[in-house]
């Protein structure tokens, strides 16, 4: 409830409106049965037709109002309920950014996107459910209750007993829901994590041949979500039969002893029908309130599920509120010294002691066979993650003394997967930087070697491009990488093996346009191909995550024996294909 609360509070207003109309609504439905019951014995007692007249027009009066009150309050809740669920799902999208590239493997990437669509639509619902069916049960249990005490003391004892007794059952069976509901959340997971797995690895899949293997995976998370909601349901059956019978038992009773009071002049037959209505009103209202209840185990997990994730301390978080002067200048724009660094998981350090030093207008290549770190490199630099020791600084300042925003805005990041938003051309370009001209656009694209492709097509810039840009090939969707990390101009470039799609001519072409447009900057180029890096100012060559070596491709070929087995490797290759 904390957490709704605290999403409730910047819209309180709203609040207090929807619950003042649905105070004025609760109010004119206590008020017909009375009315009703009035009406009623002022006909059987032969009062004039003006007094029937008179409580007639109250009661349309009550009702008139009950009605207009309750389809305000209707829209003012789902209003609330609208404006929490957007700003809960903000709030965990905010948050889900500032997770490191860790903290979000602990949640999963399905879990997280279940987290912000369907368990805050299912807290939404609770929410607008709970203010409309359980928030005013309270108030019409209480005066209900003291109406029909005023009427008959023996009625107001058992109706307080058949109330009491729908109450217990409902706790017990919320109890024993919320296990299930708890399992529920988990078993949804877990399905949309393999419909994930099987949606975006149909390929593979189909490659394979392996479709019924995945079709019995995920049969049998169906089937297990299946008998859990099958077990849920079961106890909303159990409550439905039980609160019915405990209506129509109060309603036999009173049935029964109105009879004697009525003859023995006690009561009147309308007062009968005031109880009877205050009795229905009292156990609908209960029951309706029940089957909210039940859903309640089901939106409080969900609850837990959402401040999980807002509660969670990221790996990653800025040490400062104002950043440093940055000596944008100096020509040591990117230094490790000493630099070791180890998984928060893992037994062994993944880089060890590196030192190196990346200058402006210089290309810095880093080369190391699998799982020797170089994407690491990369990540370290961003701050996806935090050295263990040493330092890393970029223009002269370590980068933890710098905000996060501070630090991306000088680097120009191309990841190894390439990977375009939907779209267009154009809107991929300007992701880096949304005030780029299209002259500035087609430039970039021209370095990229992406410029022919882009001008093939009808729309040009304004070309369609698909979620994950599926719809160009491999080295298309590498090159508008490229292209994107250009636009944006910054002091670093890093090349995380993103050049592995090219063809050898691209690649050079490449290699040859961006060395002129990076004159400015610092290049950092994580390679696995001798070819790509072999001009380049200052190569490093890792393995097990130590430095093998420093130097030129020259240098390296005489001194680095991890080197030469690399080079003599690949020129192997090359010449057997």
């Amino acid at each position: 409830m904390k957490l709704i609360w605290r999403f409730i509070r910047p819209h309180w207003k709203l609040f207090a409106l929807t619950v003042l109309l649905l105070v004025v609504d609760v109010a004119g439905s206590l008020l017909i049965p009375t009315l009703a019951a009035q009406m009623l014995n002022l006909g059987i007692s032969g009062h004039s037709f003006q007094n029937l007249i008179e409580t007639g027009l109250w009661m349309a009066a009550a009702s008139i109002v009950s009605g207009i009150c309750a389809i305000l309050g209707g829209y003012a809740c789902a209003a609330l309920s609208a404006r929490v669920g957007q700003d809960m799902r903000m709030a965990v999208y905010d948050k889900s950014l500032k997770l490191s590239v860790y903290d979000f493997r602990q949640f999963g990437t399905a879990s997280i996107t279940t987290r912000t669509i369907s368990d805050i639509t299912n807290i939404q619902m609770a929410l607008t459910s709970f203010i409309q069916m359980v928030l005013p049960v309270p108030l019409i249990i209480v005066l209900s209750v003291i109406m029909t005490f005023n009427l008959d003391v023996r009625f107001g004892l058992i109706l307080l007993c058949a109330v009491a007794a729908v109450l217990i059952l409902a706790l017990f069976i919320m109890r024993s829901a919320s296990p299930l509901f708890r399992k529920l959340q988990k078993l949804l997971d877990r399905m949309s994590k393999i419909l994930l797995e099987n949606i975006t690895g149909v390929r593979v899949v189909r490659a394979f041949n392996n479709e019924q293997r995945e079709e019995s995976r995920l049969n049998t998370s169906f089937s297990s979500y299946a008998k859990t909601s099958i077990q849920a349901n079961r106890l909303f059956a159990n409550l439905d039969g039980l609160s019915f019978f405990f209506v129509s038992l109060f309603i036999v009773f009173v049935y029964w002893m109105s009879g004697g009071h009525i003859r023995g002049g006690l009561m009147q037959i309308g007062d009968i029908s005031a109880v009877i209505g205050y009795a229905v009103m009292v156990l609908f209202f209960i029951m309706m309130a029940q089957m909210v209840i039940l859903t309640m185990p089901r939106a409080l997990e969900c609850c837990n599920r959402v401040q999980n994730v807002l509660n969670h301390s990221p790996e990653i978080v800025d040490f400062v509120d104002k950043d440093p002067k940055i000596d944008e200048k100096n020509s040591q724009v990117l230094t490790f010294d000493h630099v070791t660094f180890r998984f928060a998981d893992a037994e062994e350090d993944t880089l060890s002691d590196l030192n190196f030093t990346c200058k402006r207008a210089q290309t810095t290549a880093i080369i190391g066979g699998t799982g020797s770190g170089k994407s690491t490199v990369a990540s370290l630099i961003l701050r996806f993650h935090d050295v263990s020791s040493g330092s890393i600084r970029l223009n002269g300042t370590d980068i933890r003394d710098m905000t996060q925003h501070k630090l991306r805005d000088h680097i120009a990041y191309v990841q190894q997967k390439a990977w375009l938003f939907s779209g267009t051309i154009a809107d991929n370009l300007r992701y880096s930087n949304a005030g780029a001209t299209d002259e500035e656009l087609m430039h970039a694209a021209e370095v990229a070697q992406a410029a022919d492709f882009i001008q093939a097509q009808p729309q040009g810039l304004q070309a369609f491009v698909a979620q994950g840009g599926t719809n160009f090939s491999g080295g298309q969707k590498q090159r508008l990488s490229i292209a994107r990390a250009l636009v944006k101009k910054p002091q670093l470039y890093i090349f995380d093996d993103s050049f592995s799609a090219l063809d050898f001519k691209t690649d050079a072409a490449l290699r040859k346009a961006l060395k002129k447009e990076t004159k400015d900057a610092a290049v950092l180029i994580v390679a696995q191909r001798v070819s790509t890096i072999r001009n380049a100012e200052q190569i490093i060559v890792l393995h097990e995550g130590k430095m093998a070596g420093i130097g030129t491709h020259d240098e390296l070929l005489k001194t680095c024996s991890v080197y030469q087995e690399i080079y003599t490797s690949q020129t192997k290759e090359a010449k057997e294909s």
